[in-house]
């Protein structure tokens, strides 16, 4: 399961959603952590719907979208949305 993960450079709350996504990938062995940047990934970003930093998707093995967060999610949330894309 692929969490993308839009962040930006001078983004405070990314720096908190770094943590909360490394804390995933360490509870949950199947969980795999894309960080984008708006910024140099403008066309992938676009094309999520990218509005705000930092934004967190999580999709399911066929690609479809289970979770979308933007701002710091909680490490619940993250883990109640993984449950689902497993």
């Amino acid at each position: 399961m692929e969490l993308t993960f839009f962040s930006s450079a001078f983004c405070e709350p990314c720096m908190q959603t770094r943590a909360v996504l490394a804390e995933v990938e360490r509870l949950v062995p199947l969980a795999s952590v894309r960080e984008l940047d708006v910024v140099r990934d403008v066309a992938e970003a676009e094309a999520a719907g990218i509005r705000i930093t930092p934004t967190v998707i999580i999709r399911d093995a066929t690609g479809a979208e289970v979770f979308r967060a933007t701002g710091v999610p909680t490490l619940a949330q993250v883990l109640v949305a993984a449950a689902k894309a497993v």
